[in-house]
């Protein structure tokens, strides 16, 4: 498994509010204990809103999301593709100058932040993993809207099936890297998915309605019992 793709399950584990031993995480994630709290440090390094200590565990205390229908998306959206491109470039300076816009433009994210980002995701994700990933975006947001089906084909993920038949149902962002939470026809569950790993996708002629039990809100519930559960 690459470090980043380590550092995504770390951070979608973390996404319930509970405190993790770094122990489990190793165990769950078939690394050394060590590689494991260089990676949390690395996230804390980077803004992502993890606290803890060795011995005592770790914990996320505030994840970022944004609504699908916020209007600041789109502006968003463009200002890190402009950054990703901008830091991709030889020149040190202009890529010095893309770090600092993009710890300027995290720190006015919506205030569901309990701590100043800090460069939020930074060192995590590299911009071209970033801007990759920014392709689909259009697309995705618009079948958010219209509550479009979609069709995607997503990198290797292991066990998990490629080929997906998705309701998407929001888009999430966590510095510089976006995922859409979705009700998956094709396992029967919801997902989160990476929109840098998604290969392909092709939008479906039919529209989904919302059914108990596959609507975002069910999402949200069933994150809020297993944080308090």
């Amino acid at each position: 498994m690459r470090r980043t793709d380590r550092l995504y399950e770390i951070i979608q584990v973390m996404r319930d509010g509970r405190v993790h031993r770094a122990e489990w995480l190793a165990r769950r994630l078939g690394v050394s204990l060590r590689t494991i709290y260089r990676d949390l440090e690395t996230l804390m390094g980077s803004g992502i809103p993890v606290e803890g200590r060795r011995g005592a565990g770790y914990q996320m205390t505030a994840p970022v999301t944004l609504p699908p229908l916020n209007l600041s998306l789109t502006e968003l959206e463009a200002l890190h593709l402009g950054l990703a491109v901008v830091g991709e470039t030889a020149d040190p300076e202009l890529s010095d100058a893309a770090a600092r816009l993009s710890a300027k433009i995290d720190a006015v994210l919506p205030e569901d932040r309990s701590s100043p980002p800090k460069g939020f995701g930074f060192a995590v994700y590299p911009f071209a993993d970033a801007a990759y990933g920014f392709r689909h975006l259009p697309q995705i947001r618009a079948a958010i809207r219209a509550r479009q089906k979609l069709s995607v084909e997503m990198a290797e993920t292991g066990d998990a099936p490629r080929t997906r038949r998705i309701r998407p149902l929001q888009l999430d962002y966590w510095g510089r890297l976006w995922t859409v939470t979705v009700w998956c026809e094709t396992t029967g569950r919801f997902a989160v998915l990476r929109a840098d790993r998604i290969e392909t996708l092709k939008v479906l002629p039919q529209l989904f309605v919302e059914e108990p039990g596959k609507t975002l809100s069910d999402y949200r519930e069933a994150q809020a019992a297993r944080k308090e559960g």
